[in-house]
C-alpha cells in the first residue's frame, strides 16, 4: 500500500485489501471513495468487502467508479458529493492512484 498526500483532507492509493484497513484505520482516515469498478481485473477486492471491514473501523465509503471511459461528469459529480458527506481525512483508491487523483482535481473548480 502506497499512500499519496494530496493535501490535508484527501490522500491518494493504489489498489487497498480487505487487510489494508487495519493500518488505514490507524493512519485515521475517516471516509474511503473507491473509483475503481468491480471486476476490473482477476483477483481484486470486490468493493462491498473493502466497504464492509471499513465500517467495522467507522469509516465511511463511497464508490463512484471511473471506467474506460476516464473521469466522466457523473464520477466528477459522485466525487462532489462524497467530498461533501463524508468526513475528512479521505483516502481514494483505484488501480494506481491516477483515477483517484483525477477525480478529485476535477471537482476543485466545483468546490472552490
Amino acid at each position: 500500500m502506497d499512500i499519496r498526500e494530496i493535501n490535508d483532507e484527501y490522500s491518494v492509493s493504489g489498489q487497498i485489501t480487505v487487510e489494508d484497513l487495519d493500518a488505514i484505520a490507524a493512519m485515521g482516515f475517516k471516509s474511503i471513495v473507491c473509483h475503481r469498478p468491480d471486476h476490473e481485473e482477476a483477483g481484486q477486492p470486490e468493493f462491498s468487502a473493502i466497504a464492509a471491514r471499513a465500517s467495522e473501523f467507522g469509516i465511511e465509503t463511497a464508490h463512484v467508479p471511473v471506467g474506460p471511459m476516464g473521469v466522466t461528469p457523473e464520477a466528477v459529480r459522485g466525487m462532489v458529493d462524497a467530498l461533501d458527506e463524508l468526513p475528512r481525512p479521505m483516502l481514494g483508491y483505484c488501480r494506481s492512484g491516477m483515477r483517484s487523483t483525477k477525480t478529485y482535481e476535477q471537482t476543485q473548480h466545483i468546490r472552490g
